[in-house]
C-alpha cells in the first residue's frame, strides 16, 4: 500500500468520477485506475462501484475512506512538523512555567523574542515545580523556566538566570503599610494568605518566617498569584511573593513592603534537558534567553 495510492484513492472518493480526479492531481487517468485496482487487489475488496458515468463508494470504501482520510491528516501533519524543524524561523517551542512567571517576566521575554523571530510560534504550559521538572526529564517538553532552580543533574541542565528577592504584601490599611522596610519577624501575629500545599513558594515563605524565629498562622491559602493578590487586597491577611509577580502589578488596596531581615530569595532560570538534543527552533529561543539576561544589569 503506497502514500499515492491513498491520496488517489481519496481523490477518485471525493469527486466521485475518475477523469475529474485525474485532472485535478495532473496525472493520466490510466495511472488513477492502475493504482486503484491495485490498492483493491491488497486488500481483498472493491473500493468502488460504477453508477452511469460516475463512481460510488462501496460500504467498506465509505468506511476504508474516513481512516485513510485521518491517516493523511495525520502524516501530512508530521510532515509539517518537520518543515518546521528544519525552518527554525517557523518551528514551534514548547515552554513550561509556573505561575509566578505570567504577569511579568514571560510576556517580556516572549514580546522581546517575538520582534527578532516573528514567525516562531509558541505552545506554553503552565505546571507545578515537581511537574515541570519531570516534565523536561520525561520529554513531554524540552524547555522550562523554574524558581528556585533545581540543582543539575545528569538529566538536567539547568542555566540560572537571576536570583529575586521576596517582599511582604499587606492590605493598604494595615499598621506597617507606611512602611517602606521591615523585619519578617514582625509578622508574627498576621494572618498569611499563601499558597496550597505543595507549592514550592509556600514552602520558601515558611522557611523564611522559620529563619525569622516563627510559623506562620495560615488562614487562607490560593493556587495562584492573582488569588493570593486578591485575598490580601480583601484585607484577609498577609503574604510573602517575589518580586516579579509586583512588578507593575500590586493591587489595588495593598502595599508592598521590602523585607530586610531575614533576605528572602530564589534563584530563577531555565531547565533543559541533557539526555536530547534541542529542536533548531527551542536552541535559538534557548541562546537568547540565556543571553538576554546577562545583558540585564538589574537581574545580576
Amino acid at each position: 500500500m503506497e502514500l499515492r495510492q491513498l491520496r488517489y484513492f481519496v481523490e477518485v472518493a471525493e469527486r466521485e468520477h475518475m477523469t475529474e480526479a485525474a485532472d485535478h492531481l495532473h496525472v493520466a487517468q490510466s495511472a488513477i485506475s492502475l493504482q486503484i485496482a491495485k490498492l483493491e487487489d491488497e486488500l481483498g475488496v472493491m473500493l468502488f462501484e460504477r453508477v452511469g458515468r460516475n463512481l460510488k463508494l462501496t460500504d467498506i470504501g465509505k468506511t476504508f475512506l474516513v481512516h485513510v482520510k485521518k491517516a493523511l491528516q495525520a502524516i501530512d501533519y508530521a510532515k509539517e512538523k518537520v518543515d518546521q524543524y528544519l525552518d527554525p524561523e517557523h518551528g514551534t517551542v514548547k515552554i513550561g512555567y509556573p505561575s509566578s512567571f505570567v504577569n511579568h517576566l514571560l510576556p517580556t521575554i516572549i514580546s522581546n523574542f517575538k520582534v527578532i523571530h516573528p514567525t516562531v510560534s509558541f505552545h506554553l504550559r503552565q505546571g507545578s515545580y515537581a511537574y515541570l521538572s519531570k516534565a523536561v526529564k520525561s520529554g513531554d517538553i524540552n524547555i522550562s523556566f523554574l524558581g528556585p532552580t533545581p540543582p543539575e543533574d545528569s538529566d538536567i541542565r539547568v542555566d540560572i538566570l537571576f536570583s529575586e528577592k521576596f517582599s511582604a504584601l499587606v492590605p493598604l490599611l494595615h499598621p506597617l503599610s507606611d512602611r517602606d522596610h521591615i523585619q519578617l519577624s514582625e509578622l508574627k501575629e498576621e494572618d498569611f494568605v499563601l499558597f496550597s500545599e505543595g507549592y514550592i513558594l509556600r514552602k520558601i515563605a515558611i522557611d523564611a518566617c522559620k529563619s525569622a524565629g516563627f510559623f506562620p498562622r495560615i488562614t487562607s491559602e490560593g493556587e495562584d498569584i492573582d488569588a493570593i493578590k486578591g485575598l490580601v487586597s480583601a484585607g484577609i491577611g498577609v503574604s510573602i511573593l517575589p518580586e516579579n509577580t509586583l512588578i507593575n502589578n500590586i493591587p489595588r488596596m495593598t502595599k508592598k513592603i521590602a523585607i530586610s531581615f531575614p533576605e528572602v530569595k530564589r534563584t530563577v532560570g531555565i531547565i533543559t534537558p541533557k539526555t536530547r538534543e534541542l529542536a533548531p527552533s527551542e536552541k535559538i529561543f534557548h541562546q537568547f534567553v540565556v543571553d538576554f539576561f546577562t545583558k540585564l544589569e538589574r537581574f545580576q
